[in-house]
């Protein structure tokens, strides 16, 4: 074995490189806790260069999803802001109410992209406030949200790694009021979008419009390789390139109105690409968006709900039954709620379970009465994964 001689003006300076060099190796989760180990960790994991060279040489994971309730109707928000963790192997008894307790505020989460999450005042209030902020370091800044402040308008974030340059992208519905054209095929609504960019520090109107007849749910505002995404009621997705301001209406690969019907669906991303997760009369269907613009879907994965029951019948009883009877279009019996990575979050009757697509896995994640759940209606769902990037520079 060779031995590397070194004089003690330089010992330092390589156990700091060796350290650095492997550390940059390590995922975000165990690393937050090495920086209990010494004052000389702390610093090296706390250092920008450092936060980037371990972004380069590592993936980003999910550790779990923010679910929170909201009201169908009302002009008051739901505070409760409720989060499961995926990997822990005691995920049944682990759901968390507190992780944005560090805020100055009750709030309303707006969108999760790459660690870093986007909330707002809960309304009413009487300064509304927009938070951006990483809960793994519970750093945060806010600015102003510019009126009118509307409960129903969906704001998504931009963000690819760089504290100083985000985006967020707000989306009105409007209805025209002056519809003058009685052709039934024109929508009589369209969606507006307004952009607040990092560096101008401002809201600025785009000149871009997209007519849609239907409304958003669940997933709201997926950053995807420069898009952003919102599913809508519909059968088409709302997607937005943040860059050149344009929009398009995605159809989903399976029309509702095909040879079988979808019971209830949701949108994720895994792998860099847009997914639709499929509940249909036949089981669950993962598709995945291979070309944007010619709106070509390729199926990954399929299950049928005959052998969910037959793999987990702890979990599921006379399961395809039940799926066929429901008709509630707001609480259906099987419901996905959120996708990243592979996996799943999805509600089945008053249980929530975590999907592994890659494992073929299914778990049981907890009651959706561990949720404090106050109304009836889809719950909003984010994936959220650990990041170290500061936002003290931002």
């Amino acid at each position: 074995m060779k031995m590397i001689k070194v004089d003690d003006e330089n010992e330092g300076r390589l156990n700091t490189d060796i350290i650095f060099d492997i550390l940059s190796r390590v995922p975000a989760k165990p690393l937050l806790d090495m920086k209990c180990i010494s004052r000389g960790w702390h610093n090296i994991i706390s250092n920008r260069s450092f936060i980037k060279a371990q972004l380069q040489n590592t993936q980003l994971d999910l550790n779990g999803f923010i679910v929170q309730d909201r009201y169908m109707i009302s002009k008051r928000d739901i505070k409760t802001v409720s989060y499961i963790p995926v990997d822990s192997k005691n995920a049944a008894k682990l759901v968390h109410h507190t992780v944005f307790a560090f805020l100055p505020e009750d709030v309303v989460v707006l969108a999760s992209c790459k660690g870093i999450v986007c909330c707002r005042s809960c309304l009413p209030s009487p300064n509304p406030t927009i938070y951006l902020c990483n809960p793994s370091n519970r750093e945060w800044i806010q600015f102003n949200w510019s009126p009118p402040c509307d409960i129903t308008e969906s704001i998504a974030l931009a963000f690819d790694f760089e504290p100083s340059k985000f985006k967020l992208v707000r989306l009105k519905r409007i209805e025209l009021n002056n519809y003058e054209d009685e052709d039934e095929d024109e929508d009589d609504f369209f969606f507006t979008f307004e952009l607040y960019c990092s560096e101008t520090k401002a809201w600025r109107k785009s000149t871009e419009m997209c007519n849609c007849k239907d409304d958003l749910i669940k997933n709201r505002g997926i950053y995807i390789g420069g898009f952003l995404h919102w599913l809508t009621e519909g059968d088409q997705i709302l997607t937005f390139d943040v860059e050149n301001e344009m929009s398009l209406l995605i159809p989903v690969p399976v029309p509702l109105e095909n040879e079988f019907r979808t019971v209830a669906a949701c949108i994720g991303e895994y792998e860099g690409r847009l997914h639709y997760v499929q509940v249909s009369e036949q089981g669950l269907h993962v598709w995945c968006l291979e070309d944007l613009y010619e709106f070509k879907w390729i199926l990954k994965d399929c299950k049928l709900l005959e052998n969910f029951e037959a793999e987990y019948p702890r979990f599921f009883f006379n399961l395809k039954n039940r799926v066929l009877e429901s008709e509630d279009t707001t609480n259906p019996w099987m419901n996905p709620l959120g996708f990243k990575d592979g996996k799943l979050l999805i509600k089945v009757a008053a249980e929530l379970y975590i999907y592994d697509m890659k494992k073929d896995k299914m778990v049981h994640a907890c009651s959706f009465l561990q949720l404090k759940p106050q109304s009836m209606s889809h719950p909003t769902v984010f994936p959220l994964s650990l990041t170290l990037v500061s936002l003290k520079d931002a």
